[in-house]
């Protein structure tokens, strides 16, 4: 029987969260465990605890939020405590609210759930539902039809990447008419953030910071540009951050 490992960024409560795990529970036989966040960690980047202990706080059958953890923690701390003869066969992290495209992946818990996976040498999927600001209610119906045929073929062929690499798998908004599926790199987003100040009632001045729009640069193949067209994209991601096509100009410039 595979094993599977969820987790996510939004919370043990978000509805994405407990529709994959519906899905998957109906369509694989497979045992599954979540240990997701206990409250929103929505933009916490690939952040581990070290500073304090973590507690487990089951919430159902192989069910648990982490108090106070991270997307990171979540599998780091599971992989660890939960299992003790053999390791998952799959890590799911998601279905988060919102996109994860261009350079928001070093910014996503999401993501950073999947990473935590891979680095421990465990194939992993990030999985983020884009939305439009119109939409007031989420159907995950056309991404959890999707996650199921991917699940199916890594389950059948192999998971398609190296070691320390992960799939990063953004659906498009329901408002759009779905045209597919594409491979794809990830974009370059145009970053407008703000922070909004205050005064509380003590006189003590605060920020609230805001996001941006999803805007980005003119590139037709990208992963924003094609999920605002209605594409579902995939984009293989690889830890190793390294520019490799700059090390000979770097060896050159600190030469001169």
């Amino acid at each position: 029987m595979k094993e599977i490992l969820i987790t996510n960024d939004d919370g043990f409560e978000s509805e994405g969260l407990k529709k994959l795990i519906k899905m998957l529970k109906k369509e694989f036989k497979a045992k599954i465990t979540i240990v997701a966040p206990a409250n929103e960690k929505s933009a916490c980047s690939h952040s581990i605890t070290l500073t304090k202990p973590l507690r487990f706080i089951r919430v159902g059958k192989r069910f648990y939020k982490l108090d106070d953890g991270t997307p990171a923690d979540c599998i780091y701390l599971a992989l660890h405590a939960l299992y003790k003869n053999r390791l998952p066969d799959l890590v799911i992290s998601g279905i988060n609210k919102g996109a994860n495209v261009g350079e928001d992946i070093t910014y996503s818990g999401t993501c950073a759930g999947a990473m935590e996976a891979v680095l421990q040498g465990i194939p992993a999927l990030a999985l983020s539902q884009f939305y439009k600001n119109s939409e007031k209610e989420f159907d995950f119906k056309q991404a959890l039809k999707i996650t199921k045929e991917i699940i199916k073929k890594i389950f059948a062929q192999g998971f398609p990447l190296e070691k320390k690499e992960f799939l990063n798998i953004n659906f498009p908004s329901v408002k759009t008419k779905f045209k597919g599926i594409k491979i794809c790199k990830a974009g370059k987003r145009v970053y407008n953030y703000e922070a909004h100040s205050n005064v509380n009632p003590r006189g003590v001045e605060y920020y609230w910071l805001a996001s941006s729009n999803l805007d980005f640069e003119d590139e037709k193949d990208s992963d924003i540009a094609l999920l605002k067209q209605g594409y579902a994209t995939i984009t293989p991601i690889m830890l190793d951050l390294t520019a490799y096509k700059k090390m000979k100009n770097l060896k050159k410039w600190l030469k001169d």
